[in-house]
């Protein structure tokens, strides 16, 4: 039998989703904050389960009768809510992801913490042992670089195919470092030890061969932007291993689901960023543009991306938002 403690302590959740639902009528769920969202979210959930528990007792009919109504409600609320407008996405990117990243800062510093040290590793190694680069780049890119070559010449000739190919590997390697979040971070710290330690072992490499100028100057058009993205991803993987070894108190799936809701977000943004640095990798860093000019357009780009990310407005996450 459902005692009459356990109804008065649950009433007040009862009450709550009711007040929600009731304001949402009112206003329009577009008036509700994302703290109010989650728990419609939330309450919707606990509500369904106290009413599973209430149908066991014949004495309760009019409360299981109460709560299957508001159930009703609050599903016709949650799933058959206004659709998205067509501005959705562009609110998201405008609005949205700007306060999404600036909440995830201390991860994303993470991420470029960790890629930094294992560069700064990498390039150590590399000028006290000379044959090290050979195990990381492989003998074939050695030679090449030896010979003072760029390894990059091939992309000029099929920049389309090139650019293609780039997008692709880039953000497998972004939705790499983010699914790795899952193995406790372990796999997302490799993914940011692994480019990081590769990007040192390339640049000692050239500075010892006396190509840091074309190697930098291929670097830095799309480097602004494509490794930001990298760590960005890296930051979304450190969220979901967040939610997973620190759910605080909250029951560990239902923290791991709103960290990995978080890092999807995260991710979803660096998706037009790799791609406008694809295209700037296939079709402007090998080029024979003035170096002057590369690193110009690398610093513009690189002030533009940092306005968008920390000087753009961002209002609360509303329903219909994206994604």
């Amino acid at each position: 039998m459902i005692s009459t403690r356990w109804l008065e302590k649950r009433k007040p959740y009862w009450e709550k989703l009711e007040g929600l639902l009731n304001l949402g009528d009112r206003q329009g769920l577009q008036t509700l904050s994302r703290s109010d969202l989650q728990d419609l979210s939330l309450l919707y959930r606990q509500t369904a389960a106290d009413l599973a528990a209430i149908r066991e007792d014949p004495s309760s009919v009019h409360f299981a009768r109460y709560l299957n109504q508001l159930l009703a409600r609050a599903h016709n609320t949650i799933y058959s809510g206004r659709r998205a407008s067509p501005w959705a996405l562009l609110s998201f990117f405008w609005d949205t992801y700007p306060r999404i990243f600036r909440e995830n800062l201390n991860h994303f510093l993470l991420a470029v913490a960790i890629f930094v040290l294992s560069g700064g590793v990498g390039a150590l190694i590399t000028y006290q042992n000379p044959d090290f680069k050979v195990k990381i780049l492989g003998p074939q890119m050695v030679e090449t670089i030896d010979r003072r070559e760029m390894w990059t010449h091939s992309i000029v000739g099929i920049k389309p195919l090139a650019s293609s190919a780039i997008m692709t590997n880039n953000m497998s390697v972004g939705f790499t470092t983010f699914a790795l979040g899952i193995t406790a971070g372990l796999g997302t710290i490799y993914m940011m030890v692994f480019n990081g330690l590769l990007i040192g072992v390339i640049g000692m490499a050239c500075h010892i061969s006396g190509m840091s100028l074309q190697l930098w100057s291929f670097v830095a058009p799309h480097g602004v932007l494509e490794l930001p993205a990298i760590f960005i991803a890296g930051a979304a993987g450190f969220r979901v291993a967040q939610g997973l070894l620190f759910p605080g108190t909250l029951p560990r799936k239902e923290s791991l689901a709103r960290a990995g809701s978080e890092a999807v977000k995260l991710l979803v943004g660096t998706v037009p960023i790799l791609f406008i640095a694809g295209l700037i990798e296939a079709f402007v860093s090998p080029t024979v543009l003035a170096v002057s000019l590369k690193f110009s357009m690398a610093a513009a780009l690189f002030v533009l991306l940092l306005a968008y990310l920390f000087g753009l407005p961002a209002r609360e996450v509303t329903a219909g938002s994206f994604p």
